[in-house]
């Protein structure tokens, strides 16, 4: 631990050339004691790095001197293409390789490019969740991530249909959609999707396994993916919905039931309304997302959907004349 951690502190000094000890010791995580005594822990070892005193001062290596202790270990390689998702690697527990692997590569650039890392933080940032939506980081996360990583098979509890159920699983990937974690495992030699936020225990085994040659994450989500969204979509609703609520519908209903809906329209009436059937996940579901429309969508089936926003009307008629 402390061999890694002087290696970044070297790596540090070597691409901001001057540093402070509270600088170093935020940087580390350490204590600026901590940060004092392993610069002089590098001192002895040879390395020319020594302290400047007063208020521009701080630690410095002898101008020109340039360390080989810039390789980078297997995770932080691997890190070196999470750099842009910042977030997403934190929340699989590989942010201390990220950021060790940033150092290393900044520490390795010629210093006119050193500054590199932060121009592009400056120009620009993703933020994959949907607005209005509070980020949460799955229980499981780490663990699915670990096993991701290291090709080891777990045991999982998954809720499903309102029970849960044990699988042994062997996971080949994750995916970050919407804000949303997927994991995409192997299971009696089908590859099937699950939602990370829906496993109630993770258990890493010991034992690993083989990774199918020909699998491609990215590829099997392209074609997957809207197959999953649509296979979510078990219920359907009868609507009868008017223009504005129509392309409405896209922005409170699942996008392939948005879809499918205004597939399915019939002919408008003369005030411009139009009857489909909308596939929801559940009537649950439907009732909280097709509420936001307001008067502009009348549900026409099934009855028990229908008498339940009969309720809601009148419960709100209710309250604005009371």
């Amino acid at each position: 631990m402390r061999a890694s951690r002087l290696v970044s502190l070297l790596s540090l000094l070597q691409a901001r050339g001057s540093m402070t000890g509270p600088e170093l010791a935020r940087e580390l995580e350490v204590s600026e004691r901590t940060v004092a005594r392993d610069v002089l822990a590098l001192a002895e070892a040879g390395v020319p790095v020594y302290a400047e005193r007063g208020r521009a001062g701080g630690y410095r290596l002898l101008g020109g001197y340039r360390s080989k202790l810039t390789g980078l270990h297997q995770a932080e390689a691997e890190a070196l293409f999470l750099f842009g998702v910042p977030t997403a690697a934190a929340e699989m527990g590989l942010g201390e390789a990220v950021a060790a692997a940033r150092r290393k590569a900044s520490a390795a650039l010629p210093p006119p490019f050193r500054d590199a890392p932060e121009r592009v933080g400056q120009r620009f940032h993703l933020d994959a969740p949907r607005w209005f939506r509070e980020a949460e980081t799955p229980a499981g996360l780490a663990e699915l991530s670990r096993a991701v990583w290291s090709d080891l098979k777990v045991t999982a509890c998954y809720g499903r249909d309102g029970r849960e159920v044990r699988r042994e699983l062997e996971p080949h990937g994750l995916v970050l959609k919407a804000g949303v974690w997927y994991l995409i495992a192997r299971r009696e030699q089908r590859f099937l999707t699950y939602r990370v936020d829906r496993f109630r225990a993770v258990e890493v085994l010991g034992e690993p396994f083989d990774r199918a040659a020909d699998f491609d994450l990215a590829a099997f989500w392209e074609e997957k993916s809207e197959e999953f969204a649509r296979s979510l979509l078990r219920e359907t609703v009868e609507i009868r919905v008017s223009p504005s609520g129509l392309r409405k519908l896209h922005s409170v209903a699942d996008p392939a039931g948005a879809q499918a809906a205004e597939a399915a329209a019939g002919e408008p009436d003369a005030a411009g309304w139009v009857s489909t059937r909308l596939p929801v996940e559940s009537l649950d579901i439907a009732y909280d997302q097709l509420l936001g429309l307001g008067p502009e969508l009348e549900v026409l089936a099934p009855p028990e959907l229908r008498a339940r926003f009969a309720r809601a009307a009148r419960r709100a008629t209710e309250l604005y004349e009371s």
